[in-house]
């Protein structure tokens, strides 16, 4: 597996193809998630051919953003499997990656401890300080690029349902984000209150 290789061009070619308008879903989230996934991967005693095919994985997961917004998580697998031979990877190694790659698809279904540590690190911003920044991203992102347009107010109480209903899977995540999440959760309520007092019905 020539990992390094790989890197250099999924990540130039995140940089320079994506469209503009992914204010969320761009090469820096992909390095974010990488770090994400080399914590977790310690915490949790993942090494060796399982930390490289981990970290595969996370370069490959936003791929498909490449061609579609949504739903593009088998355009991913698909490119994986284009690509990853020709850097030495055997299939069995390409399958492994495509599973975690699938895996982040929400409602995430993580199979095993490696889809685990992904899922987790992809929806890490929901027990971080930059939860409130990363979500307006994802509104305007979302508000640009998908067919199904939402205000602000709807943003919102989107999130908080998200929120209530997410669970990480490591108990490495747990610790580390648990009560920042419940916080976030907190202000979500906070702020849904102050739109509603401030703006009532008509919210935005």
């Amino acid at each position: 597996m020539r990992y390094k290789e790989v890197k250099e061009f999924v990540i130039n070619k995140l940089k320079n193809e994506l469209k503009p308008s992914l204010y969320y879903h761009n090469y820096k989230h992909t390095l974010d998630l990488l770090d994400c996934v080399e914590y977790l991967a310690k915490e949790e005693g993942v090494e060796g051919e399982d930390l490289m095919l981990l970290r595969t994985a996370a370069l490959f997961h936003d791929t498909g953003f490449l061609w579609q917004y949504d739903n593009n998580e088998p355009l991913g697998c698909e490119f994986a499997r284009d690509v990853l031979p020709g850097y030495d990877y055997t299939n069995e190694q390409i399958e492994k990656i495509c599973d975690m790659i699938m895996a982040t698809q929400v409602p995430q279904k993580p199979k095993d401890k490696l889809s685990e540590i992904i899922c987790d690190a992809d929806l890490f911003y929901i027990g971080r300080d930059d939860f409130f920044i990363t979500a307006l991203r994802l509104h305007r992102e979302w508000s640009e690029n998908s067919t199904r347009k939402i205000t602000f107010k709807d943003w919102y109480l989107k999130q908080k349902s998200f929120v209530l209903s997410h669970e990480f899977f490591t108990e490495s995540a747990k610790k580390l984000l648990g009560e920042k999440k419940k916080h976030n959760l907190s202000q979500i309520n906070e702020l849904l209150a102050l739109l509603e007092a401030t703006f009532g019905e008509k919210a935005v």
